[in-house]
């Protein structure tokens, strides 16, 4: 049993969400273009975790994973959804935050859902954040979330007001103050805030003085201004250098403002006396866009199921409680969080399927050994991913992880133990693991209802 000393109140639980941060883009991942000394200083003081995966390589299915502690395949939600949809995230499922909600948390979100179509896009229905035990809803979006840009008024939803005294609102500014006014509004009860950035997801659009800071660096990306931006105005869509495939000024800038608000957010706690007793991750939601960055030296990105695209940065913090400085090489995904947090809060027990595990024990004691499981990934497409990500499913096993496409059938098997950054495919000198991994993930399939053909729902 995880316990808390009794010196402690229930744990405040602050989960900062990136959109499309790839594994290599902080500091304490070894990035030394961006610049990120607040992340890094939580890292430095928390425990980093070096195998963390997403549930899935694009947005909707990760975030149906952490809501509700379920495969994808099971929740139904496998790809990302379009404004228009019919799909959403059903109210039946008993949510992350409707357990915190009844084990005496006030809960808010600070930013994107991405779980529903939207009615002012032609949804024939949606279900948004205040239908799933979110009782602040604060700069979420109610119709489609597209290419920025990241300036108010926000396209995501237009009906938002104006807050900050700054001629040009920067969306990353106004959730970060929004971040820290809900910390002050509930400093007396304990609280599960999820901060879900918008930002890095492209085109990464940043405040003009960090895009001009970046761009000064040695290695910066360039690219020129384009689409209907051919004066290259700092506040629309596609201005200079956002089309930059490496070392992206655009990049670089929008995620020193996520990092400014994470000290933001560490001072506030300092100040208000909750730093010791609350809980800050920071993770990302699928690896990054490849037209923009890198996840080297992990192979692919975004949309696809090779390392680049599922396994993410994490980092946890509490000093109070956890250990300082820790490299954590436990594999652990996304649906993993809503048992842990059970476990931390000592949450009544409830009837929700929950496909992860637990790690309270592991972040109190680093000689915890989590038990021996097989992962799994589903990504049914209709077509490929504009960004390159094709119809396919995964499974790793040990050190052996397939990845079997579903519109070529096609199979290919690395060691990650040998090869953790998927160079060499082993497929034809091993076709008795393949078949054996590939079994395994077809009664796994079959288990969960799951189809390798899919019809996108509009």
């Amino acid at each position: 049993m995880f316990s808390i000393s009794q010196s402690y109140k229930k744990p405040n639980i602050i989960y900062i969400l990136a959109d499309d941060l790839g594994y290599s883009e902080l500091g304490s991942y070894g990035n030394t273009f961006n610049e990120t000394p607040h992340l890094d200083r939580l890292a430095s003081q928390g425990i980093k975790f070096t195998n963390f995966y997403a549930a899935a390589p694009v947005c909707s299915p990760y975030r149906a994973a952490l809501i509700t502690g379920q495969y994808p395949a099971r929740v139904g939600i496998v790809d990302y959804l379009r404004p228009n949809s019919s799909e959403r995230l059903d109210t039946t499922h008993y949510t992350i935050a409707e357990m915190f909600r009844d084990n005496g948390y006030y809960t808010g979100i600070v930013g994107k859902w991405h779980l529903s179509g939207y009615v002012k896009s032609g949804a024939p229905k949606e279900a948004l954040p205040d239908k799933h035990g979110f009782q602040e809803v604060l700069l979420s979006e109610n119709q489609g979330i597209s290419v920025g840009p990241y300036w108010h008024p926000y396209q995501f939803n237009l009906d938002i007001p104006k807050k900050m005294e700054v001629e040009h609102e920067f969306l990353t500014d106004r959730q970060n103050l929004e971040a820290l006014e809900f910390i002050e509004r509930n400093q007396s009860k304990p609280f599960f805030l999820y901060l879900s950035h918008y930002a890095v997801h492209t085109w990464s659009t940043g405040k003009p003085y960090l895009v001009d800071h970046f761009r000064k660096k040695k290695g910066a990306g360039t690219s020129p201004a384009s689409g209907n931006n051919t004066e290259n105005d700092p506040y629309k869509n596609w201005p200079e250098d956002v089309r930059a495939t490496r070392n992206n000024p655009h990049l670089g800038a929008q995620l020193f403002s996520i990092d400014e608000g994470v000290g933001m957010i560490m001072d506030k706690l300092k100040s208000l006396g909750l730093d010791k007793n609350t809980i800050i991750i920071f993770t990302s939601d699928n690896g990054g866009e490849t037209r923009v960055t890198t996840n080297a030296p992990l192979r692919g990105g975004k949309s696809m199921l090779y390392e680049g695209g599922v396994r993410e940065p994490m980092i946890i913090w509490n000093p109070q409680l956890f250990s300082k400085n820790r490299i954590e090489t436990a594999r652990l995904v996304n649906f993993d969080f809503y048992p842990t947090f059970m476990e931390i809060i000592n949450a009544k027990k409830n009837t929700q399927q929950l496909d992860g595990i637990s790690f309270a024990k592991l972040l109190k004691n680093p000689e915890y050994e989590m038990p021996e499981r097989t992962y799994y990934w589903h990504y049914p497409l209709e077509s490929p991913h504009f960004l390159g990500g094709r119809s396919a499913g995964s499974i790793l096993k040990g050190d052996w992880k397939l990845i079997e496409f579903f519109d070529t059938k096609e199979e290919q098997l690395f060691n990650l133990k040998n090869d953790a950054f998927e160079t060499t495919d082993l497929a034809a000198k091993n076709p008795g693991k393949v078949k054996q991994l590939s079994e395994e993930l077809k009664q796994w399939r079959s288990k969960l209802g799951a189809k390798t053909t899919v019809t996108v729902k509009n």
